[in-house]
């Protein structure tokens, strides 16, 4: 094995992509399964779509399961994680990119709307951490918890409010757990995509959002999803990131560097 596939390598280890039936946590999983990883989608609705990417996954020749997980409800998840646990014995990676969002105005976000935002996006990502953490001391073996934030958590951006303040929760949520999980050899990281078209993004990409969205990324042009492959691989490798901990990395075409 030479040294770069031995860097990354992900041989014998079990990862739980918890949005891997959606188009970026879907190639994240993909990713994760070319590096060697087994790999779990996990999916809250799209059982035909996690369905499909186990397959494309299998048939590239890695292994995988998929298993339904509700993130809003703790014993849903818990039985999900068991799912995991059950069938490879160990949970070394977990990759927590769920997401819904909405376009509605600030003045006429309803309480039902705020609420199911929030739970899913932010309530999921802390109670699929704990969860998988529980299985990674209990192993003593450490691991990998990598969240998906979002550019908007940083910079306010109109129209995608409570989605917003979900992903900067989940900015702050990743730096705490990594301070708090260190002892147990855990890392806790975060990827902060910019603009990647997907199903979640479309009703807001009109042509005057893309033309603006062109003028603040200095690359000119939206993310391809394969382009968050080497950060997720990278960050779930206990040797090429063994240091890194609390990071929130942008992969974004120069989005949040961009001022005047």
């Amino acid at each position: 094995m030479s040294y770069i596939n031995e860097l990354f390598s992900l041989q014998g280890k079990v990862a739980a992509v918890i949005g891997g039936s959606g188009v970026l946590g879907g190639e994240m999983a993909q990713a994760l399964s070319e590096a060697g990883a087994k790999t779990a989608v996990m999916y809250g609705s799209s059982k035909d779509d996690a369905g499909e990417r186990a397959k494309q996954i299998q048939d590239a020749g890695g292994t995988a399961m998929i298993t339904k997980a509700d993130v809003r409800d703790e014993s849903s998840l818990r039985k999900a994680f068991k799912e995991i646990n059950d069938q490879w014995g160990r949970i070394d990676i977990l990759v927590n990119a769920p997401g819904v969002n909405s376009t509605t105005d600030l003045m006429e976000i309803t309480e039902e709307e705020w609420y199911k935002i929030l739970d899913i996006n932010m309530k999921g990502v802390f109670l699929a951490s704990r969860i998988a953490a529980e299985y990674m001391i209990d192993k003593g073996e450490g691991g990998s918890i990598i969240n998906i934030t979002s550019a908007s958590s940083e910079i306010p951006l109109t129209r995608v409010f409570t989605y917003s303040i979900s992903k900067a929760g989940i900015d702050t949520m990743t730096r705490y757990m990594a301070r708090e999980w260190a002892p147990h050899n855990i890392r806790v990281n975060a990827i902060k995509p910019g603009f990647f078209p997907a199903q979640q993004n479309r009703d807001i990409l009109d042509e005057e959002r893309v033309e603006s969205i062109m003028r603040h990324t200095p690359v000119k042009r939206f993310g391809r999803p394969e382009e968050l492959s080497g950060t997720i691989v990278w960050l779930a490798s206990e040797k090429a990131a063994s240091f890194v901990t609390g990071a929130i990395v942008a992969v974004d075409g120069g989005f949040t560097a961009m001022s005047i």
